[in-house]
């Protein structure tokens, strides 16, 4: 089972409101718990855990079990608000991917220069690939997003400080 579709099952869950689930598939075994603020996934071999929003209060009262889930990959939190610095934030939901592929350099990095229209990142969504580009010439302040993760709509990427 790939990360996909345990993105997909989860979701699933969640929109019909299911706090218990298991999936044994071949040597592949698939128990989530949601309950409280967190929710853990586990699955044969080496465990991924992904967060999961929280059920509603009513799982709760229902006799939802609060399950204690390992501390998940959290995004850096943006920087001080300076003036004059320009966010670049995602035009769509997806995958953050810094790389053209696995194992290549990032395409920008903290410090480099970059003008209009340069591709900074890619942003996977529904399997297809969109190259994020820079709307302002000017130094990569910091990097916001992190490698793999998923982003949201409007989420801030890039943090630029733009050419005087």
């Amino acid at each position: 089972m790939n990360q996909k579709e345990l993105k997909e099952l989860i979701e699933f869950l969640i929109e019909k409101d299911i706090a218990e689930f298991e999936l044994e598939r071949g040597d592949v075994k698939v128990k989530i718990k949601r309950a409280g603020e967190h929710t853990s996934v586990h699955t044969h071999g080496d465990p991924r855990y992904y967060a999961v929003p929280a059920a509603p209060p009513a799982a709760h009262e229902l006799g939802g079990v609060p399950v204690v889930a390992a501390p998940a990959a959290a995004a850096p939190a943006p920087p001080a608000p300076e003036e004059g610095l320009h966010m670049v934030k995602s035009p769509i939901v997806g995958t953050f991917y810094e790389a053209p592929s696995p194992g290549a350099p990032p395409f920008v990095k903290p410090g480099d220069m970059v003008e209009v229209g340069q591709v900074l990142c890619i942003v996977e969504a529904m399997k297809l690939l969109n190259e994020i580009e820079s709307d302002v010439a000017g130094e990569i302040v910091k990097k916001l997003a992190v490698n793999g993760q998923p982003i949201e709509y409007g989420q801030d990427l890039f943090v630029i400080r733009p050419k005087q």
